[in-house]
C-alpha cells in the first residue's frame, strides 16, 4: 500500500491551513486598526494657543 500520496496530501492541507490562518489574522488586525482609527474621536482639550514660555507643548493647529 502506498502511503506517500496520503502523507503529501496531509502536509499540503496543513500548509494551506496555516498560511490561510496567518493571512486571515493579518487582515483582521488591519481591519481592526482602521476601524479604531475611524471611530475614535478624541475630545478637544485645552491647549496653549500661543507659545508664551509657560509650556513647551502646544497644538500645531486647533481642530476645535
Amino acid at each position: 500500500m502506498d502511503t506517500t500520496g496520503k502523507k503529501r496530501s496531509n502536509w499540503r492541507l496543513v500548509s494551506l491551513l496555516v498560511a490561510g490562518t496567518g493571512i486571515a489574522l493579518l487582515v483582521m488586525a488591519n481591519v481592526h486598526l482602521v476601524y479604531v482609527a475611524v471611530k475614535s474621536q478624541p475630545q478637544c482639550v485645552p491647549h496653549a494657543k500661543h507659545l508664551d514660555g509657560t509650556t513647551a507643548h502646544r497644538a500645531a493647529r486647533s481642530a476645535c
